[in-house]
């Protein structure tokens, strides 16, 4: 038996190749907005584009039905792979990665928005290309609820950065959100599934697609909405410190990270417990200085961080 139930719209069923397959990964996020707005610009262009979604799981039943209801009413191309279980992030990239198509493959997050003009953008940056994969950055949507106004100046104080800015960093900026690669990097290079849960998969990734190709970051920015309370965030940043420790046993050239250095000194000092508590604290309050609530947050990720590495 298969993974995944394959379901595929009219113009998905003749369609034996393209230029690029762009390819969305959910679980629980609705993806639709995103999609409307990618068949919109692959139908007024005519571009050689198909979409291929991922439903990791299917948590919710009646999202998978929506969806697959939306697609028969599209005119591009637009296949979604619905997963028996959850693969989680990894997993699931991979898998559209092995089931795309196209010559290159784009990379976007379900709650992602992108702006007009957004693909072909992407192709012309393909006709003139002079790299293997690039990381187009991304843009903080505007915040909508209070309560997530923290994981919004978070991403805006460490992720929002300009190609010129992350190619200083480096192979470390790069993220899946807004990720073009060619599809034969992908095979050679695939998601470590070793990764399990949230974090740093994707840096993985890029550390070794870097060693075989030309890793390239361009201004090329999607929207990204993804925002969720301090609590998720306290919760993801403490369970994603086992991935973290698995990036630095395969890369340990990456210990000079700022993030490393930070684990390392935390590491070090006594009453992890308590600070932890004092961190979390902080980052909940709402009227603290928004700094303050960074900055405890980053705090109490190195601290995890710091316990993982040292197992």
């Amino acid at each position: 038996m298969s993974q995944y139930a394959e379901f595929s719209n009219e113009a998905a069923c003749t369609l034996s190749s393209c230029r690029v397959s762009v390819l969305i990964p959910f679980f629980r996020d609705d993806p639709r907005s995103l999609l409307q707005a990618l068949s919109d610009e692959i139908s007024a262009g005519d571009l050689p584009v198909e979409i291929l979604l991922f439903d990791d799981g299917e948590p919710d039943a009646e999202l998978n039905t929506a969806v697959t209801e939306m697609m028969t009413e599209l005119t591009p191309p637009v296949r979604l792979l619905t997963s028996r279980r959850n693969l989680g992030r990894a997993g699931g990239r991979n898998r559209l990665a092995g089931a795309a198509i196209g010559e290159w493959l784009l990379f976007l997050d379900a709650d992602m928005t992108v702006p007009p003009a957004f693909l072909a953008g992407w192709l012309d940056r393909i006709d003139a290309a002079e790299f293997d994969a690039a990381f187009g950055g991304y843009l903080a949507n505007p915040v909508t609820s209070r309560a997530h106004r923290l994981h919004a100046a978070l991403a805006q104080s460490s992720d929002e950065n300009s190609a010129a800015i992350r190619r200083t960093i480096g192979a470390t900026a790069v993220c899946t959100s807004n990720l073009l690669v060619l599809a034969d990097v992908m095979r050679r290079v695939p998601f470590d599934e070793h990764f399990s849960g949230w974090g740093w998969e994707d840096v993985d990734w890029a550390v070794r697609a870097d060693r075989i190709g030309v890793l390239a970051h361009v201004d090329h920015p999607a929207g990204h909405s993804g925002w969720q309370s301090a609590d998720v965030l306290l919760r993801k940043f403490k369970d994603a410190a086992r991935n973290y420790a698995r990036l630095l046993e395969k890369h340990p050239e990456l210990m000079h990270l700022p993030s490393a250095k930070a684990a390392r000194f935390l590491r070090a000092i006594p009453g992890q417990a308590l600070l932890r508590g004092l961190w979390a604290a902080m980052a909940r309050t709402p009227v603290a200085p928004m700094k303050a609530r960074t900055t405890a947050l980053k705090l109490w990720r190195a601290s995890w961080a710091a316990e993982a590495i040292r197992r």
